[in-house]
């Protein structure tokens, strides 16, 4: 029996990769730095993990694998994917498989303008335009100011007015670059693929998404978004994608356009799971068990996320 390492277990995209091996043939083990979290309810074993920025994160990680037998690691947080690919070298003499995708890929996400850079030195027609020079009428109002490094929609500025810019405008360049609004947020759409070592398309799911206060995918619906494959097969030709990658789009009036690629398993993955795409059993079966990739039959609905209880009874209970 395989044992499976899942990090920041307590939160929407690392309970939402162990809910999707649950009843699986596989030991699960859930990581957080919360002892009072949900995690424990999605795996077999939890344990405690120091704060990735902590300097002694590293030695616990790998004798939390020595302990366990870990045969794969999969980051539920963003700090983690950038811990473990600075110390992929590292993770390799632990004979542990780090679910990581493409390193320049991963450094290119961390940093949404030199992101942007990459696709414009490519002639993307599908990005957004983006600047980082201070300049109040680049854009109609309103527009964004985007931080370079973040993600779930966290930070972002609604420029609707010269005051609120003129309040940023100081952080330009270094901390926000700027966007135009394009499409409107009933059209946003995130599509989920799998990319075999050489970087090809194996299978994708796309979903047509709302989004909670937090950023993360509130209500879904599956869709045929026909043309998303067409500027997947061309961002994978610029990028060079391995493993699970999700790439996040607005539908507008001159075809989609690209908000962001997160080069992970992304917050909706449970959702997906249900309707039949489960790309973390995919990970483990191409990875560790050599099996080719096929494109699953994708089951037709709509999910809709809600707060649900769980409960922990004390063991002294009769």
């Amino acid at each position: 029996m395989k044992t499976i390492l899942v990090s920041g277990a307590s939160g929407i995209v690392g309970y939402g990769i162990l809910k999707s091996l649950k009843g699986l043939n596989y030991t699960l083990i859930g990581t957080t730095i919360y002892e009072d979290s949900a995690a424990p309810a999605f795996c077999d074993i939890f344990e405690i993990a120091p704060k990735t920025c902590e300097p002694n994160y590293m030695d616990w990680l790998m004798q939390i694998i020595k302990k366990y037998r870990v045969d794969m690691i999969i980051p539920g947080i963003e700090a983690d994917v950038a811990a473990w690919n600075e110390a992929r070298e590292e993770l390799k003499k632990s004979e542990t498989f780090a679910l990581l995708n493409n390193p320049q890929l991963i450094e290119l996400c961390a940093d949404k303008w030199l992101f942007y850079q990459k696709l414009k030195e490519n002639d993307f027609k599908y990005s957004i335009p983006t600047s980082i020079n201070p300049e109040f009428t680049q854009f109609e109002l309103p527009f964004l100011l985007k931080p370079r490094r973040g993600f779930a929609s966290k930070g972002i500025v609604k420029v609707e007015n010269k005051e609120t810019f003129e309040k940023n405008k100081d952080k330009i360049g270094e901390i926000f670059m700027l966007q135009p609004i394009v499409g409107n947020n009933d059209e946003e759409y995130t599509v989920s693929a799998f990319f075999d070592r050489e970087s090809v398309l194996k299978a994708y799911i796309a979903l047509k998404r709302k989004l909670s206060s937090e950023g993360c995918t509130d209500r879904a619906e599956t869709v045929e978004l026909y043309e998303a494959k067409t500027v997947i097969d061309e961002l994978a030709k610029i990028f060079k994608p391995v493993g699970p990658t999700n790439f996040q789009f607005r539908k507008t009036r001159d075809g989609l356009k690209l908000l962001e690629i997160n080069p992970r398993i992304s917050s909706a993955t449970s959702i997906r799971t249900a309707f039949g795409y489960n790309e973390t059993l995919m990970s483990i079966e191409y990875f560790l068990d050599s099996k080719t990739i096929k494109q699953p039959a994708i089951k037709k609905g709509r999910a809709v996320r809600y707060t649900e209880d769980l409960i922990f009874y004390d063991s002294n209970n009769i």
